[in-house]
């Protein structure tokens, strides 16, 4: 690249110059010569102290990183034997997971002899799905299925799109 538009450090604009003068003006007044686009024609350079610039760089993504929000999948555990004050009790914990905007997974967990009778346990998990779409602030992500000796049911907060 024999020529490249310079830019000085306060951001003022030098204008087009050739490589090993930009270079020569960069050292002089303390900096490095930071390409900066380099698809531009001419590529644009910029008079940058480059350690600080990777060190700012580096303060920025993890800044980035810290921002995005994390979405938690929180598990609440029945049985099929569960009484209905004990399902309405974790029902309120349900909503407040929903409101937080955190996932909930209920798990209905089966045992011994009581998989025969799968039907209390869909019948709690019925229960939590349509109390939590028709106060509307829940969806259901992913509905009520066996796997294994338990029932598994996804719940999703309402403003969260439903993944796939």
């Amino acid at each position: 690249m024999p020529e490249v538009r310079v830019i000085d450090a306060e951001g003022e604009q030098l204008g087009i110059l050739p490589t090993f003068e930009a270079l020569k003006r960069a050292e002089e007044a303390g900096f490095d010569l930071v390409e900066v686009s380099p698809k531009a024609v001419p590529p644009v350079c910029r008079f940058l102290d480059y350690g600080r610039y990777k060190y700012l760089q580096k303060q920025k993504a993890a800044e980035q990183k810290r921002a995005v929000s994390k979405v938690l999948i929180k598990e609440v555990k029945l049985h099929p034997k569960t009484g209905d004050h004990d399902v309405n009790f974790k029902l309120n914990d349900i909503r407040g997971f929903l409101k937080d905007g955190h996932k909930v997974k209920i798990t209905v967990m089966f045992k011994g002899r009581e998989i025969v009778h799968q039907e209390y346990g869909r019948r709690h998990t019925d229960l939590i799905a349509k109390t939590v779409v028709e106060e509307g602030i829940g969806i259901v992500e992913s509905a009520a299925m066996m796997l294994g000796r338990q029932l598994t049911l996804i719940l999703a907060p309402k403003n969260a799109a439903p993944s796939k």
